[in-house]
């Protein structure tokens, strides 16, 4: 067993939503935003309550300048409903979620929108016009991938997982894109030189395990440069990525075991999974981030809670500004 076990035992969750009553990690990135200004973000599909509120908390909290893209009738019908003041919110008409998710991609390769944030539409939708060769936001040569931030109550560091949202079963080049775009996200969150824990099954070359190989492939490339501005280690199974007692029993040493920021994962389903366990069984926090597009492209949930939907703006914020640093 982990010795991960015991502290989440000590957890202290709130039983109305079943996360944690406190934020060790998001609150510093939320934090920093403060001194930075709203981005313009486009909001694709505004049309639930949540999706609402969650645009008007990240507007209040000054995040973001959103412009609501959908129908401009039933979102003003939703905002009386629910109370809150939407009048000084630009709104782009649009009848259909598709015609939403096209013109939201629009605003931000038009450069009036410096980021674009998910309604609630099906991730899907938002993803199939975002990822269009010609007309979505895609940046020649690179591939877009996902990325979980998490506050995770059993581990004192930020923890990036990656891919679990985008890239069902990545390839090795795939696998590059993906964690170098985890890696220059690591840098805008204020890690430096994150550690990056390539999973697997086990912590030794097996020819018959895939991402084993993926996983010896992927830390020459970075002995070579071609995956830069993190240090890499792997194969390594979940515990020796996160435990220095297991792997002191298990007799590895390299800066990354027991202390990874970055946990990149052989496929979306191990990635899914790995990061819903750790948020309903461990008292995880997730706030969802699109990288290596034109834009941040923010990816929120019906479940999520307001704190998460705010981290994923703030994440967007740091995000923006690390690429496009104030003069």
């Amino acid at each position: 067993m982990s010795d991960l076990a015991p502290l989440a035992e000590a957890v202290v969750i709130d039983p109305l939503v079943g996360h944690p009553a406190d934020f060790h990690v998001f609150h510093k990135f939320l934090d920093r935003c403060k001194a930075l200004p709203a981005i313009t973000t486009a909001v694709v599909w505004p049309l639930s309550d949540v999706a609402m509120r969650g645009t008007v908390e990240a507007a209040t909290e000054g995040l973001i300048q959103p412009t609501l893209v959908g129908d401009e009738a039933q979102m003003k019908a939703l905002a009386a409903q629910l109370g809150v003041d939407i009048s000084s919110y630009a709104i782009v008409q649009a009848d259909t979620e598709r015609k939403a998710a096209e013109l939201g991609v629009a605003l931000c390769r038009s450069g009036n929108a410096q980021a674009m944030m998910k309604g609630s539409l099906h991730t899907d939708e938002l993803m199939k016009a975002a990822m269009k060769a010609e007309t979505g936001l895609r940046f020649s040569g690179r591939r877009i991938s996902h990325v979980f931030v998490m506050d995770t109550p059993a581990y004192d560091r930020t923890l990036l997982i990656t891919d679990a949202a985008i890239n069902i079963v990545p390839e090795l080049e795939d696998k590059v894109h993906i964690v170098q775009n985890a890696i220059d996200l690591a840098h805008a969150l204020g890690i430096p030189e994150p550690k990056v824990a390539l999973l697997s099954a086990v912590e030794t070359v097996n020819p018959k395990i895939k991402s084993t190989l993926d996983a010896a492939a992927l830390c020459k490339m970075a002995d070579r440069g071609q995956i830069t501005g993190g240090i890499l280690d792997g194969p390594l199974a979940f515990d020796t990525a996160v435990s220095l007692h297991a792997a002191e029993i298990k007799g590895l040493k390299s800066p990354v075991v027991g202390q990874a920021d970055i946990l990149a994962v052989p496929d979306l389903e191990s990635g899914n999974m790995l990061a819903k366990q750790l948020e309903y069984l461990g008292g995880a926090q997730l706030a969802g981030i699109v990288l290596g597009a034109r834009v941040p492209v923010i990816l929120t949930s019906r479940a999520d809670s307001a704190e998460t939907r705010l981290t994923s703006c703030a994440v967007a914020v740091l995000l923006h500004y690390a690429n496009h640093p104030i003069k």
